[in-house]
């Protein structure tokens, strides 16, 4: 498309005048205009460019405009470009077959939603009908999705006007840094995290419990990477009184962690445990086309071999999103994106960010694992205590300004590249990072 600051004008009045805008007050928005993107960098009419160190919604895994990718979908389009989910169609199965490959062996059968609130909300809908029970128990440091049971069972602020679903029960996750539980160790926050857990369920009935839905890695509330024994201990708690385990791998799966799907780093995972389902979108396709899923194993799926399964989208593995889906985790196989993400968060953004740390005070932990990191930052590094929304915004606006897209969510910047993210670009973005907090700290 030319770049033309007439075409980016019209595009931003049209916007203001016609679009309402996700989680936004309408009246005061002045929502950047993107006219095109490659790779790791998005930009606008008037030819400024930036790193997209927000993946987006960390979702374009596999950066902007894969030229894999696209063929994929314009192959598809010439052959076949809609049909209804009854039908079986060669890509969509092709495309089930690929990501059961990457699951694992414990997996049988993908059912396909539109998104990854969609698809939390049939693994639900599965749980509680194959156990005959109600509840669902869920992180208040959680986001699950906005549609009816994904948005209840999600913890932050969100959900509160949005509490129209039954049988959700939340509890606090480990989270060290902010322990709710005067932990002084990572070892100690999952146990006493893991009994907070315990004492949830036996409060609840554990006879009423569905399932237990929890991020293998919480995203948006902040990147918290699970303390070491906790998801096998939730495994564990959740074998003992027979509820289902859920996974949200929506954010975190398809390359984030440096894995295929993060229950699979050893790092986060190391006794090797496996959820009872896991729920996936995102970086399955980078959001070319929408799409989303839920991954069952045999015991679950042959519950409904002579029961009618009560769900279904119209579409459901639409085909130009199943295209998009086999050309990606083609794509990331063969040019070894998932073997990227893990490097380059270990040898490069890991420490770059650990440096940005003993640097600046207002740094106040850094976590992370392959492109998937948070700096929390504090107005005290004593007390933690979070900075406000107004030094937030002054640091996202010297990150712009200096041709970075920055993924900001409450006191917290989020380094999210694409998976495909070079050495140069994250030199660069650190660069960037560093002058920032250098302006922030000398005001």
């Amino acid at each position: 498309m030319e770049l033309d600051a007439e075409l980016g004008e019209r595009a931003h009045d049209l916007d203001r005048a016609h679009v309402f805008h996700s989680w936004s007050a309408q009246a005061s928005l002045d929502p950047m205009v993107i006219a095109g993107a490659a790779g790791c960098e998005v930009w606008d009419f008037d030819g400024n460019r930036y790193l997209d160190f927000s993946s987006q919604l960390v979702n374009t895994n596999i950066g902007h405009q894969h030229p894999k990718v696209i063929a994929g979908i314009k192959a598809q389009a010439d052959v076949l470009a809609t049909v209804a989910p009854a039908h079986a169609n060669l890509t969509r199965g092709e495309a089930a077959s690929r990501i059961l490959a990457r699951a694992g062996d414990e997996f049988s059968k993908v059912f396909f939603t539109n998104g990854g609130a969609d698809a939390n909300e049939n693994a639900v809908r599965m749980a509680r009908l194959v156990t005959g029970r109600d509840k669902v128990l869920s992180m208040y440091r959680s986001y699950h999705g906005n549609t009816g049971a994904a948005i209840v069972a999600t913890g932050d602020w969100r959900r509160v006007p949005n509490e129209y679903a039954r049988g959700h029960v939340h509890f606090f996750g480990p989270f060290a840094y902010r322990s709710e539980f005067w932990s002084d160790s990572p070892e100690q926050e999952s146990e006493r995290a893991l009994h907070h857990l315990e004492r949830v369920i036996q409060a609840e009935g554990p006879a009423g419990i569905a399932a237990i839905l929890i991020e293998t890695v919480p995203g948006t509330a902040g990147v918290l990477l699970p303390p070491p024994g906790y998801l096998a201990g939730v495994r564990a708690l959740a074998d003992k009184y027979g509820i289902v385990l859920i996974f949200d791998e929506v954010m975190a799966g398809f390359g984030r962690t440096g894995d295929w799907f993060a229950f699979q780093n050893p790092e986060l995972n190391p006794e090797g445990v496996v959820p009872d389902l896991i729920t996936f979108a995102k970086g399955v396709n980078s959001g070319y086309v929408p799409a989303g899923g839920v991954i069952i194993p045999a015991w679950i799926a042959e519950a409904f071999d002579d029961t009618v399964f009560p769900g279904g989208l119209t579409y459901s593995g639409h085909p130009l999103a199943m295209g998009s889906i086999v050309a990606t985790l083609d794509a990331m196989a063969e040019e070894g994106i998932v073997e990227n993400a893990a490097r380059v968060g270990r040898d490069v953004i890991g420490p770059g960010l650990r440096a940005l740390g003993e640097k600046y005070d207002v740094i106040g932990e850094v976590r992370g694992v392959g492109v998937f990191w948070a700096l929390d930052l504090v107005a005290d590094p004593v007390t933690r205590s979070p900075i406000g929304p107004a030094e937030m915004a002054t640091l996202k606006k010297a990150l712009l300004s200096r041709g970075l897209l920055p993924f900001a969510a409450d006191n917290r910047i989020h380094v999210v590249p694409p998976c495909i993210v070079t050495d140069a670009e994250v030199e660069r973005a650190l660069a960037i990072y560093d002058e920032a907090f250098a302006e922030y700290s000398a005001r």
